[in-house]
């Protein structure tokens, strides 16, 4: 009688396992909510300087553009909070929104901006300074993407690989600049530029980084613990590429020139979340 009541008490405590086996399927929504850390693998080209047409008669003659070698951007890593929510069109198949808090990075430069003939002997600006790094103290980036993603394995398997492919959207907010950057563009780079366009007075220094759509490669893995709740992680990697531009104004407000380098950042981003199915 006994060995009748434990083999009934394993059939019950395997079938109850066998439900609690129960992963994603058609039908099903998945919230998880994790960390981001961002990891640019990045390049950069040189900064070019366009110039505003200056009057015939200035005597600097600034030609309208310019390259200075040996420049180039970078920038940091990045952590932030995630939130992941993906709907089971099939048991297989899943559309996933991806946003999060977005994170913030800093913006460093290197080499010097030196104008052509005598005017590069008046405003050289030095971005190897240590006091104008980073020259970018904090920007925003914010990157809401959406992809499709295939989940390997069986939907009550507990252990499920995926594979994901989409687009992102990326755009920048918070711009804030080194002071230091600004007063030594100020009076170094935008001296040459006022003097070349015949506009006395202090100049103004802003900064933006071009918005871009982007693909989104994707594959993690995910586990169930129960019938509801789970763990995953991800490798993500966006080909991201944004051309950030510094622009310097007369005192009356008229362009004098701008500054702009294309920052290939290319970020691998890892991801580790707890997840809820319902």
């Amino acid at each position: 009688m006994n060995k009748r009541i434990g083999t009934a008490a394993c059939a019950a405590l395997l079938g109850v396992l066998a439900g609690a086996a129960h992963a994603q399927q058609a039908g099903d929504n998945v919230v998880t909510l994790g960390w981001f850390h961002i990891m640019p693998q990045q390049s950069s080209t040189p900064m070019t300087t366009y110039v505003t047409p200056q009057p015939i008669d200035t005597p600097l003659r600034l030609p309208s553009s310019f390259t200075s070698s040996g420049t180039g951007l970078s920038t940091t890593n990045a952590d932030t909070a995630g939130l992941i929510i993906s709907h089971f069109f099939t048991d297989h198949i899943a559309l996933t929104t991806v946003a999060g808090v977005p994170p913030t990075f800093q913006l460093k430069g290197r080499g010097a901006i030196v104008p052509p003939g005598p005017a590069g002997a008046l405003g050289t600006e030095n971005l190897d300074d240590p006091a104008n790094e980073p020259i970018v103290k904090s920007v925003r980036q914010w990157s809401p993407a959406m992809m499709v993603q295939y989940y390997f394995n069986k939907a009550s398997a507990k252990f499920r690989p995926f594979v994901g492919v989409g687009i992102s959207y990326n755009f920048f907010t918070d711009i804030q600049l080194n002071p230091n950057f600004t007063t030594s563009t100020e009076n170094n780079l935008g001296a040459v530029l006022a003097a070349g366009a015949a506009k006395p007075g202090p100049t103004s220094v802003s900064a933006k980084a071009s918005p871009s759509w982007a693909p989104v490669f994707n594959a993690g893995a995910s586990y169930n613990i129960t019938k509801h709740w789970g763990v995953s992680a991800s490798l993500t990697y966006i080909p991201l590429k944004t051309r950030s531009t510094v622009y310097v104004r007369a005192a009356d407000g008229t362009l004098l020139g701008t500054t702009q380098a294309q920052l290939t950042a290319d970020p691998l981003i890892t991801y580790v979340a707890v997840s809820y199915t319902f």
